[in-house]
């Protein structure tokens, strides 16, 4: 591995010289003489006397490059039965003139502007046009709850909201205008303006603050890039939970696009007039970073999808349009092919599409479980690559570098850090830990660029929530270890450890062993109170499409597995087969909600497993309720 090493070791040692020969790959206005520079907080500010655009790094400087008429994106919406395909002209020219009809509203250099929409191309137009002028947009996954979006409107401030009329699920039509004038009445701050995009699927009625977008573009000047410094906001991003107000990730613009513009050639191996395809949102990090920014940083053309594969499978929809675009890297969360699995677990449909085209499958958002990866691994001819990252990060921490140097795969592993990502593992009271021995997973200072630069009107929330823990390192509320070899394993949470009578124990460890049985297709594993070990794991179980019901037998030998991987001190005696676990709408298994369930936080589920009978209570109040369709309504 002496070419990662040889990479690795100089972007540690020497970062401010590896970092300025990364940066000198995109088109500055003004190229940084600081390379890297710290705030009065201690935290790392990349390129600081640098300006640019990213708007202009994505598409103006590719037209000038030659590839004005090369694809994009390609949109894909089976929900709408719709296709369209942009040249890297049409959609600057479509940014160029919606960029107009914000500055026309008033937005200027600064402003922030809320983004609501479905996985169309107009999010991309959108954002891009934010990025234009140098205003810092907020996109919110389209279809969150007036009270989640008010949440978002109130700490970001905008002037101008922009949203569809509506969003196209896989069985109905989600309108979307009385949700925005829901969260705006719910919201202490009113925006000056909102511009809709009419769907032909369901438009909306236009209130005396809303803006029809095409009337608006069709009247404004289109508008040039506007220069701003490398320190700048690019975008504001909040993450959501069960409990707690969001935290407003703030990206920069330009550490971020020099991290996106690494990654597409070292991790993904994709060059200019490759397609790389993400199967997420734009609503989610990976959608930001591998949808819209990305891609189009790098020359490539993007795959935009709008389509629901988690929800309701289909099988073939994912090999179906690697066929059809030629995808050469793609991307999306293990859940997705554990659905596919559960429909099609010897993998058929496969065997109708030509997918020579692609070079490797790459999968994150959550842990990619053995069982998967093998799967996968034993159905595809390519490397099938787990990589893990955060929100907060904005691009991979620790990956196998397709671009630099590919390595052999372990299951359960995400392989090694990414270069400027100096990854420790320490135990609870700072110390470093050996190999094969479980930690918190920190980040050395200073962050490679890209990563976030603050929490948005919040600095102190900043410091104690990532830096405050283990001084001088990012806390990143993983677990995990290396292996002799090197290769990082993430365990999940911190807080999905468990205390069993003393013992703390990784439910990630448990979920590895109940998900590799041959009857299973996904499963969570979660702690309940215990009055007398404190804590007990209950496994969570959905089968695969088949099992005829033999719940006692599939029960027994789960727990079996469970004591003979991790042993009797697991104390695992106890399984649920469930139709269907809570999840987000990117398909993370949501393990919080979980918890509070099993804690009598939701749904008034008695909180321990004390007696059998207790057990039968819970078991039957989460099968006697849709929990994803709970948590759907709930819009976690």
């Amino acid at each position: 591995m002496d070419s990662y090493d040889d990479e690795f070791r100089r972007s540690v040692e020497h970062p401010q010289d590896f970092w300025a020969e990364q940066a000198r790959r995109l088109p500055w206005f003004t190229f940084p003489d600081t390379i890297l520079a710290y705030d009065e907080a201690g935290h790392a500010r990349w390129y600081p006397d640098g300006e640019l655009n990213l708007c202009h790094a994505a598409l103006d400087h590719q037209v000038e490059q030659g590839r004005g008429d090369q694809p994009a994106i390609h949109w894909d919406s089976p929900v709408t039965h719709s296709k369209q395909t942009l040249s890297y002209r049409q959609l600057r020219d479509r940014v160029a003139s919606f960029a107009g009809a914000l500055r026309e509203l008033g937005v200027a250099k600064g402003d922030r502007v809320v983004i609501y929409m479905p996985m169309i191309p107009e999010a991309l137009v959108a954002m891009y046009a934010c990025a234009r002028l140098g205003a810092v947009h907020s996109v919110v996954f389209g279809g969150f709850a007036p009270h989640e979006l008010a949440v978002r409107i109130e700490d970001a401030a905008p002037r101008v909201v922009v949203a569809a009329s509506c969003g196209v699920e896989v069985d109905r039509v989600l309108p979307y205008q009385p949700i925005v004038d829901a969260a705006i009445e719910q919201s202490a701050h009113k925006p000056d303006a909102c511009v809709i995009f009419q769907r032909e699927q369901q438009p909306a009625e236009l209130g005396p603050r809303d803006h029809d977008w095409a009337a608006l573009v069709d009247r404004a000047e289109p508008a040039e890039c506007v220069p701003v410094k490398a320190t700048d906001p690019l975008y504001v991003l909040y993450t959501s939970g069960t409990t707690g107000k969001p935290k407003g990730v703030v990206r920069d613009t330009g550490g971020y696009g020099v991290a996106l513009h690494y990654s597409m050639e070292a991790i993904y191996d994709v060059a200019p007039g490759d397609v790389f395809f993400s199967a997420s949102d734009v609503g989610w990090v990976v959608g930001h970073s591998y949808i819209v920014y990305a891609p189009l940083l790098r020359g490539c053309t993007s795959v935009v999808y709008e389509g629901k594969p988690v929800r309701t499978p289909d099988a073939g929809a994912f090999w179906r349009l690697i066929e059809e675009y030629r995808v050469k890297s793609f991307f999306t969360a293990p859940t997705a092919f554990r659905a596919i699995k559960k429909e099609d677990p010897d993998g058929e449909r496969l065997a109708e599409y030509d997918i020579s085209s692609l070079k490797a499958l790459f999968l994150a958002g959550e842990r990619l479980d053995p069982p998967t990866f093998h799967w996968l691994d034993d159905l595809l001819e390519v490397p099938v690559i787990d990589h893990w990252w955060q929100t907060e990060t904005g691009w991979p921490i620790a990956a196998n570098l397709q671009g630099l140097e590919p390595m052999p795969t372990k299951a359960g592993s995400a392989t090694v850090p990414v270069p400027g990502f100096d990854v420790r593992i320490l135990d609870r009271d700072g110390a470093p830990v050996g190999p094969l021995e479980q930690g918190s997973v920190v980040i050395k200072q200073p962050m490679p660029p890209g990563c976030l630069i603050g929490v948005w009107g919040d600095p102190q929330r900043f410091h104690a929530a990532y830096m405050a823990a283990f001084p001088g390192y990012y806390l990143t509320g993983d677990g995990g270890y290396f292996d002799e070899d090197g290769y990082l394993f993430i365990m999940g949470r911190t807080d999905d450890v468990i205390n069993v009578a003393g013992h703390r124990l990784s439910t990630g460890e448990m979920e590895e062993v109940v998900g590799a049985h041959p009857a299973v297709a996904e499963c969570a594993v979660i702690g309940i109170h215990d009055a007398l070990k404190g804590q007990l794991p209950v496994g969570l179980v959905i089968p695969k499409d088949g099992f005829d019901g033999r719940e006692a037998e599939l029960e027994a030998e789960l727990i079996a597995l469970v004591r003979e991987r991790i042993g009797p001190v697991a104390c695992f005696k106890q399984v649920l087969v469930v139709d269907r676990l809570p999840k987000t709408r990117s398909g993370k298994i949501l393990r919080k909600l979980l918890r509070n369930i099993a804690d009598g936080k939701e749904y008034g589920i008695p909180s321990t497993i004390d007696d059998p009978a207790s057990l039968e209570e819970i078991h039957e109040a989460m099968k006697s309720r849709d929990l994803g369709a709970a948590q759907e309504a709930r819009q976690v």
